[in-house]
């Protein structure tokens, strides 16, 4: 990332599309090419979809949005997030604002350790199969290292091998292998994969036993990526809501949250909400995030919050974020995907590492923003208002007429697509 971008871009909603993003490249230092990416609608040519995936016929487009004032690390980042919901960007951008009072995001991740799974059965002796495999744990991590010459070259590669037993399943006891590996900026699935197949006849000599899964695991709980913030209390004021009450309350939501798995896994719905629209515009596997993330919220054995609130000695609002993150800026569609690229470039990200921090620094921010709203005037104010522009777009508004059916919609309070269609059937008598 570089020192010399702002994520601070007032009355940037308020721009037209096309004004928007000259503004966004201009504050990204992005080259014409990388600026022309964000043009073309749905950011992929029908050739380029039909050699990423099978049988194409289209391209589906999601809204691209930026998220602002995000300073992570004392860095400004622009933040592209791809995303269907309202209030999602704007929501992530107000509390960056916020964060911004407290000294704004700061993140740190793990070594970028996945987790490759190998499963034996039928194993005569399962501990003294695990002795044998662990005795040759050198020469295993070192043949593993042959598979992939590239991340060995950056420093990557085999680092550890762990053996667990399962004394008890369906289909009778199995020793599981985890081979640990540093995959460095890729997400890494294929590197993996690869090194488990690689090894498993050596494996299964060793064990006496028959080999059968060999694949990642997605509950990479060795490559986590961890963020807090402050929040000055008074920051928190607004409309006849004080700091303190608006502090209590998120405190309060978010407790009812770390209790409870029913409310749990709305919370984390709201985290990843954020999490993975920007997994998603970088091109990442927004399937493996989310599968390892709501693992991870259940690893002691009950499904809770993976995020964190409370108050800190001097009485303003604290929050941590921490989720397993396994994202990359090499390989994969990160690498193929025109607009994947160019949404790397406008957040200036260097590395996986990086890219992860600012990935949970907005699933922190977007938490911040569902609670401080459910804490305080309720989540469908101000979520119901930006989403009255699609009501006003089903029911068959164009034009100005849909800002008029969007301001008489939130004036009467009532958000719903019949009555939108009632709204314009007046129309042409108003008008």
């Amino acid at each position: 990332m570089t020192s010399t971008r702002s994520s601070q871009l007032p009355g940037f909603y308020k721009l037209s599309i096309d004004e928007r993003l000259k503004r966004a490249a201009a504050a990204a230092n992005l080259d014409a090419e990388t600026e022309a990416a964000f043009r073309k609608l749905g950011g992929l040519e029908l050739d380029q979809a039909n050699h990423m995936v099978e049988n194409v016929i289209g391209v589906f487009g999601l809204p691209l949005g930026i998220a602002t004032n995000f300073l992570i690390n004392d860095r400004d980042i622009l933040v592209p997030m791809a995303i269907e919901e309202p209030s999602v960007i704007a929501g992530a951008s107000f509390m960056a604002k916020l964060a911004r009072g407290g000294g704004g995001f700061h993140a740190e991740t793990t070594e970028p350790l996945m987790i490759g799974q190998i499963q034996i059965l039928d194993v005569p002796d399962l501990e003294a199969a695990k002795i044998k495999i662990l005795e040759r744990r050198d020469e295993i991590l070192a043949e593993a290292d042959r598979v992939d010459p590239m991340i060995l070259s950056l420093g990557g590669g085999a680092r550890d091998l762990e053996i667990r037993i399962l004394p008890e399943t369906p289909v009778g006891p199995m020793l599981i292998v985890h081979l640990i590996y540093d995959t460095r900026d890729a997400m890494g699935a294929n590197a993996i994969n690869t090194a488990a197949e690689h090894l498993s006849p050596m494996l299964e000599s060793l064990s006496q036993g028959r080999i059968h899964l060999k694949i990642l695991s997605n509950l990479a709980d060795r490559r986590l990526a961890k963020v807090n913030c402050t929040i000055p209390t008074a920051s928190l004021a607004f409309e006849t809501f004080s700091g303190p009450r608006v502090r209590d309350g998120i405190v309060e939501a978010w407790a009812f949250a770390a209790t409870d798995p029913y409310r749990a896994a709305t919370h984390n719905k709201g985290i990843m909400n954020g999490v993975d629209a920007v997994v998603i515009a970088t091109g990442n596997d927004w399937r493996a995030v989310e599968a390892g993330a709501h693992a991870y919220a259940a690893r002691s054995g009950r499904y809770t919050s993976l995020s964190e609130w409370g108050v800190d000695e001097t009485g303003d609002l604290e929050g941590s974020l921490e989720l397993p993150l396994a994202v990359g800026t090499v390989g994969g569609a990160t690498r193929v995907h025109p607009l994947a690229k160019a949404c790397l470039a406008l957040m200036g990200v260097d590395n996986a590492r990086e890219l992860a921090q600012v990935i949970a620094a907005v699933g922190l921010a977007q938490n911040l923003a569902a609670l401080r709203a459910l804490a305080s005037e309720g989540i469908q104010r101000g979520h119901m208002s930006l989403h009255a522009r699609q009501i006003a777009i089903a029911a068959g508004a164009e034009g100005e007429q849909i800002e008029r059916v969007i301001a008489k919609m939130i004036a009467q309070g009532t958000i719903h697509i019949q009555f939108a269609r009632e709204l314009l059937d007046r129309e042409p008598r108003e008008s």
